[in-house]
């Protein structure tokens, strides 16, 4: 075996076939960490002159000239092969010392524990303790959940061998209603271009003052969408209501539903049925008193409701961002928008679709847990990885840790 350093178009090759490919690994990323101030190297092991692994490595100075390196979703090799784990991870931590690091950071893309949709282990499912074990043998500390960079956690449905009304079927009933209820009302997705992303900034910015995280500047996703777009691997939508259309369905809807109570004799049999109609033709002139408060208060014909960032990269369909405005939740755009990109996964073959974080032990009910119960709702899989884990190589590694400590 060898460890070299490998080109970019050598590690995107190896990348892009790689089992525990994700878009973090992508060198598309290297190229936006460069564009902020990191150094970025490729690196790799070959045997019998073939590439056998590989890692993106990015690094950052810090204090004292010393640099913190840092392998996003690395590194990419056969966890289960512990000689060859052993002899990467080695040469990574003479490489980083070799080049004034004092710190080696990875969080790979491997599963933990195997779980159900309740967070609850899987009995005889797939469990990795092993590989943790290792990385702590090899002098790797397991970072704490609140301190990693990425999700540990996260809510998948799997996509493989299953069509859309199979996929329909299983989710929950609410949400189903939810998304028929959108499709009703006649809300529309509209992918946005790069001079659009401002729109979608605006959404995020309301939603984190509303929810208390901090929320990324314009420049971060016009990187992405530079970086990304063009090979279709990241897309943008805002959901919007045109209220003069949306008015007129209520209207049409409330008209049918009086001619049905017309058409109710006074018959004891019929007082239920007479009762739900004039609930529903009352919920009806609400809904349209609504539509017309809200034209008359925006100015405008046509309201965006909410936004979401998808990261599109086989095998899986990634719910990065998104956000909505608050006075218009209820119209439950979020769920259309899933819903089509569900789809969109089933016809190009992506084997799940990934709705990203979720708080981390979710069978333990944490704080956030609504975050997980409207993903919950699509049906799917609780996924928890492995997590995060620093490797010291020099004594400032313990400076640091310090230093960091009096900070918080």
């Amino acid at each position: 075996m060898q460890f070299i350093e490998i080109t970019k178009e050598k590690y995107h090759t190896f990348w892009e076939n790689h089992p525990l490919k994700t878009f973090l690994s992508a060198p598309e990323i290297g190229d936006l960490r460069k564009s902020n101030g990191w150094d970025v190297y490729f690196v790799g092991v070959e045997k019998h002159k073939q590439l056998v692994a590989a890692a993106m490595l990015v690094a950052h100075k810090r204090h004292f000239g010393k640099y913190e390196f840092y392998s996003p979703r690395g590194v990419l090799v056969d966890f289960s092969d512990e000689v060859l784990l052993e002899y990467f991870l080695n040469e990574i931590k003479k490489f980083v010392k070799k080049h004034k690091g004092y710190i080696f950071r990875m969080d790979p893309y491997v599963l933990y524990k195997e779980r159900d949709i309740d967070g609850e282990i899987v009995d005889g499912g797939i469990d990795n303790t092993n590989i943790v074990s290792k990385l702590l043998s090899l002098g790797f500390r397991k970072v704490a959940i609140s301190d990693m960079e990425q999700v540990g956690w996260m809510f998948s449905l799997p996509l493989e061998g299953k069509n859309k009304e199979q996929i329909l079927k299983e989710m929950k009933p609410g949400t189903r209603n939810k998304i028929r209820k959108t499709e009703k009302f006649g809300i529309t997705i509209k992918e946005l271009g790069y001079d659009e992303l401002e729109r979608f900034q605006n959404i995020m910015i309301e939603t984190g003052e509303r929810k208390n995280f901090a929320v990324r500047s314009v420049d971060y996703y016009q990187k992405m969408y530079k970086l990304f777009h063009d090979k279709g691997q990241v897309k943008y939508f805002v959901t919007e209501l045109d209220l003069v259309q949306y008015q007129k369905k209520l209207e049409d809807d409330k008209k049918l539903a009086e001619e049905k109570l017309a058409g109710l004799s006074d018959a004891k049999y019929n007082e239920g049925q007479k009762k739900n109609l004039e609930n529903e033709i009352n919920s009806y002139d609400k809904r349209i008193k609504e539509a017309i408060d809200i034209r008359k208060n925006k100015g405008k014909d046509i309201i965006t409701l909410s936004g979401s960032m998808f990261m599109i990269i086989q095998p899986e369909i990634v719910y990065l961002s998104s956000g909505n405005y608050l006075e218009f939740i209820k119209f439950d755009s979020q769920y259309l928008l899933q819903w089509m990109m569900i789809q969109y996964g089933i016809e190009k073959g992506f084997k799940k679709h990934n709705f990203y974080g979720i708080p981390a032990n979710i069978n333990l009910h944490p704080k956030d847990y609504g975050i997980y119960e409207f993903k919950r709702g699509f049906n799917g899989i609780v996924e928890e990885l492995i997590g995060e884990f620093e490797l010291p190589i020099t004594w400032h590694y313990y400076l640091m840790q310090f230093i960091h400590k009096i900070r918080k």
